[in-house]
């Protein structure tokens, strides 16, 4: 039992950190690695529920979790800004001729996918 726990705390840790990764690196969704880490460390440590619950993405973690999913607007704000900084690291970052021309569209592509369609859609709040 104790490996479990220690495999999920692990577990969660590299959520927070691929979702934290996911904030700066175009494609890498944010929500889904901080959502999984919720539930990682729900089964595993109330601490660090506790402190993930309390960081800057904790009101992200927790409106998720009473509307069901994303709204439809944050669907939309998080698409777009995923879209604006795929471009931005395409067109002036990247030098021409380079194999991250594809790969970074391609993970932006994913990343929009996911948010659109493996995120449910929660209710929007009155």
């Amino acid at each position: 039992m104790k490996a479990k726990k220690t495999l999920y705390i692990a577990l969660g840790l590299l959520a927070v950190a691929l979702g934290t990764l996911g904030v700066v690196v175009p494609g890498l969704p944010t929500t889904p690695f901080m959502l999984l880490a919720s539930w990682l460390f729900v089964r595993s440590s109330p601490r660090l529920q506790a402190w993930l619950l309390r960081s800057w993405m904790g009101k992200y973690v927790r409106g998720y979790q009473r509307r069901g999913g994303m709204t439809r607007a944050q669907k939309a704000g998080a698409i777009g800004m995923m879209a604006a900084m795929v471009a931005l690291s395409t067109l002036v970052f990247i030098p021409p001729g380079s194999v991250a021309r594809i790969i970074v569209p391609v993970a932006g592509l994913a990343g929009a996918l996911t948010v659109a369609f493996a995120v449910p859609t929660g209710k929007d709040e009155d």
